[in-house]
């Protein structure tokens, strides 16, 4: 039998599944696979962690340099964000410069911890208009098995919350904490048919029609929201993973950021 023939199977089987209300491990429509958050694997990094999601891995690393501040911002420190689909962690990643998907999967993290304030940035200013703390934020994903959204953006909230500003290495202080003040916590989730599923393994987003990820913060705030693929979703259906996606966040932020 073809691979063509065996994947179009799978995505009826999916379907038919959702219909029904199951999925192919499983899972309630509004359960995740197991999570696992491991702090600091990355010993050159000043704040690092490794978050598998199901059989998703991602690494992050938080470096923190001195750098000059943008001119609209002299007196606030900047945060950048990166990201690289590692070839070997999936056929359909290709070696060369960022496309398309590594981009947006930069810019949606990147959003969530902006938003939320989630680093007091002014506080990583050293001298207004000269000199401020550039935070680097550079995700690999090691293995791709779906959603990397929330398993990079909780890699990344993990990775700053244990973070530390080298000063003593610049000569301008003693180390201290990233100033972290909040704790974003993005979830994901797709629509099949008239089924909305959470966490979607990467089969099931062979088959989504629409995606919407939401990050709310500890306070059940919502700090940052992306729509992706071409299908449409409802009102309610948008109600309803807001919903979700406050009372899962918390409860992942409780179990792996607490």
């Amino acid at each position: 039998m073809s691979a063509e023939i065996t994947a179009e199977i799978t995505k009826d089987y999916i379907k038919k599944l959702s219909a029904q209300g199951k999925r192919m491990d499983e899972r309630q429509p509004d359960q995740y696979r197991e999570i696992s958050v491991k702090l600091n694997p990355v010993g050159s990094a000043d704040g690092s962690a490794e978050v598998r999601i199901g059989d998703t891995t991602v690494v992050v690393g938080v470096k923190v340099e001195v750098g000059e501040p943008f001119p609209e911002t002299p007196e606030s420190g900047v945060l950048t964000t990166n990201a690289e689909l590692v070839p070997m962690a999936s056929p359909t990643f290709e070696p060369g410069p960022p496309n398309i998907n590594s981009i947006e999967l930069a810019r949606v993290v990147d959003r969530g911890i902006r938003e939320s304030k989630c680093i007091d940035l002014k506080k990583l200013c050293i001298t207004p208009k000269e000199k401020v703390w550039i935070v680097f934020i550079d995700m690999h994903v090691l293995d791709y098995d779906g959603n990397l959204f929330d398993c990079c953006a909780l890699a990344a909230i993990a990775s700053l919350r244990n973070a530390v500003v080298p000063a003593k290495k610049f000569g301008v202080g003693e180390d201290y904490p990233l100033p972290v003040l909040h704790l974003p916590v993005s979830c994901t989730a797709v629509k099949i048919g008239s089924s909305v599923l959470f966490d979607p393994a990467l089969d099931e987003e062979k088959v989504a029609e629409a995606r919407l990820t939401v990050s709310t913060d500890e306070n059940g705030d919502i700090r940052a929201m992306q729509k992706g693929l071409s299908g449409s979703l409802t009102y309610d259906e948008i109600s309803r993973i807001i919903g979700t996606a406050r009372r899962l966040g918390a409860d992942i932020r409780a179990r792996h950021l607490g």
